[in-house]
Order: C-alpha cells, then sequence, then structure tokens
C-alpha cells in the first residue's frame, strides 16, 4: 500500500492509476536515456492523482523528511524536505504543470511554516518537457547525479601539469584534520553555488563523518605539495540492488562514487584534481563495476566543467525550491 490519497479525476483507484502510469514512464525513460535504470513505483507516501489536458491521468507521491539537528544530510539539504516523486507516464508539458499545481496546495504545514525547507523533485536530466515546466513552477537544477561508464572519457583531457612536488596517496588516520579543512573548504565554495549549507556545526559533523569512513577502510585520497595537503578526494563503492535506495536511481550492479572533492583556493587549475582522480579510477572501477557516480552542482563554474571533462555526464536532475512555499 503507497498511501492515502483523494478521490482520482476518474474516480479510480489510486495505485491502479499508478500502476498503469508506471508501464507508460517505463518506455518513456527507456526512450529518453538507455543508462537510466527501469522506472520503480515511488515509496510510500501521499498519492496525487489529477487530470491533464488531453483528458488523461499523472500521478505521483509526496513524502516529508526532517533532518535533525547533526546528521551529516544536513550539509547539503534544508532540514523540512517535502519531496515530489512523479509517475508520468507519457504525458507532456501539460500534465506536468497540472502534478506541480496541486502539489503547491498539498505543502505540509511543517514545510510551509519553516524557513529551513525545501520542495524537491529528482527526474531524469533529458526529460527536456518536464524540465520546463519544473523551471515554470520555480523550481532550479541545483545538483545533478552524473555518471561515468568504464573506459577513457569520450572528449580526451587537457589538463595543466601538476607540480613536480605534488604526491597523491591514500589518506591515513592521522590526516584526519587535513582532510577535514580540505573538505571544508569544498563545503563553503558549495554553499555559494549550490544546494550545500554551512552551518555552525559542519566541521563536527564532517569530522565525524571522515573518522567513520576511515573505519570502514573507505578509500580517501589526499594530494600534497611541498607538505602541505593541497587537495582531496572521498571514495567509495556500492550496489544498487532490488530495494536500495539506489535502485531507482542507477542499473543493478556495484557502482563506484566520489562522494567529496576539494582542492585548495591557490592551487585550483594546476592539476590537482586531475591528478587525484587518475589516481583514484582504478579503484573506482574494479572489474565488473557498471560505473561511478557523483553528484555536482549546475551553478558550479569548476565542478561542472571538470566533471564532463573526466568523463561523468548527467543522469538525473535535483530540482529544488528554497523555503518549500518558493513553488508556485
Amino acid at each position: 500500500m503507497i498511501g492515502r490519497a483523494r478521490a482520482t479525476p476518474s474516480g479510480r483507484v489510486p495505485e491502479v492509476v499508478l500502476t498503469e502510469l508506471l508501464r507508460d514512464q517505463q518506455r518513456r525513460f527507456a526512450e529518453i536515456d538507455p543508462d537510466l535504470p527501469q522506472a520503480v513505483l515511488p515509496p510510500p507516501g501521499e498519492v496525487v492523482v489529477v487530470g491533464d489536458d488531453a483528458g488523461g491521468e499523472v500521478a505521483g507521491v509526496l513524502t516529508q523528511h526532517t533532518w535533525p539537528a547533526g546528521s551529516a544530510p544536513l550539509l547539503w539539504s534544508a532540514a523540512e524536505v517535502t519531496e515530489l516523486h512523479p509517475v508520468l507516464g507519457g504525458a507532456g508539458r501539460a500534465g506536468v504543470d497540472r502534478l506541480l499545481a496541486e502539489w503547491r496546495t498539498r505543502l505540509p504545514a511543517r514545510a510551509r511554516h519553516a524557513a529551513d525547507s525545501a520542495a524537491v523533485v529528482t527526474w531524469p536530466s533529458r526529460d527536456v518537457v518536464a524540465a520546463r515546466a519544473f523551471l515554470d513552477h520555480g523550481l532550479v537544477p541545483l545538483a545533478v547525479l552524473a555518471i561515468r561508464r568504464p573506459g577513457p572519457p569520450t572528449t580526451p583531457i587537457v589538463a595543466a601539469p601538476p607540480g613536480d612536488a605534488l604526491r597523491v596517496r591514500r589518506a591515513r588516520d592521522d590526516d584526519l584534520e587535513a582532510c577535514v579543512g580540505l573538505a571544508m573548504h569544498e563545503i563553503a565554495y558549495s554553499s555559494m553555488v549550490g544546494g550545500s549549507v554551512l552551518r555552525p556545526d559542519a566541521e563536527a559533523v564532517k569530522r565525524t563523518s571522515l573518522r567513520e569512513r576511515f573505519a570502514r577502510d573507505e578509500p580517501v585520497w589526499l594530494a600534497e605539495q611541498d607538505g602541505l595537503a593541497v587537495g582531496l578526494l572521498e571514495c567509495g563503492l556500492t550496489d544498487s540492488s532490488p530495494g536500495s535506495w539506489l535502485a531507482g536511481l542507477l542499473p543493478p550492479g556495484r557502482w563506484g562514487y566520489v562522494n567529496c572533492a576539494s582542492v585548495l583556493p591557490g592551487h585550483r587549475g594546476a592539476g590537482v584534481g586531475h591528478a587525484l582522480v587518475t589516481a583514484a579510477l582504478p579503484a573506482l572501477l574494479p572489474p565488473g563495476a557498471r560505473g561511478s557516480y557523483l553528484y555536482y552542482n549546475p551553478p558550479n563554474p569548476i565542478s561542472s566543467v571538470f566533471w564532463p571533462r573526466h568523463g561523468y555526464r548527467p543522469l538525473w536532475t535535483l530540482w529544488e525550491v528554497r523555503p518549500a512555499t518558493g513553488l508556485r
């Protein structure tokens, strides 16, 4: 059972409408982008079904989440999040418009009354019909989930040669404070050009997160120049499997990921980032891996160029408006 819903325009059972639309949505995804996984039903929440101008229906599921103080997601998310999970079938722009307008009327009270709130929808990057509707309703493309398949990037990389004294190595436990400092530079920069939030406890939260990453023996790479830590790349491996949170975002299998990439101001553009990625890629793409993924902010003038040059391209776009009442 997905959740309660108001009566549908046609008077049909909402779950039946969702199932029918999902079949069309699976075809839509396959046509839009061959790298998308098969579309799946949304998580449990409030079902929304509305009619479109052509007499058909579109649907979605609304979920709400509150991130508690001190939790790691607060470094990139609002505290109160209302999220729409559309099931559009083959609907065009008019159907998306109506679904978004209905979402606006159903914003939960805690999102309406909180300044630290957001309305979020994640949708395939290549579906430009939906993108136009998202823009019209005040949503902004603040982040993308980008993927890289095994093999060389399709566009040759022209990187500045790293300095003679540059050294890239795996970080150790005693590098924790250097890693925290580099991560804080990334959060501060991303807070200006994306969804990151420089919260008062950000340093403590990031220190805990990195300490746990070291404890799990996940790869963290450091670039050093003349004894100074000038670059950081936090990486890991994970699986997209049925029932996992990645199942609706990535095809099934093993995936490498980049959690955080940071280069000190004054050292950017000198090949540090390229050296870090070159060192990390073999661990990110072990035999049998489907590829690697990461999130970056399209408004970021550095990452929006750097990652595509290294073979990453958008698969999903995270559309967002803060506060949630900015939804039109």
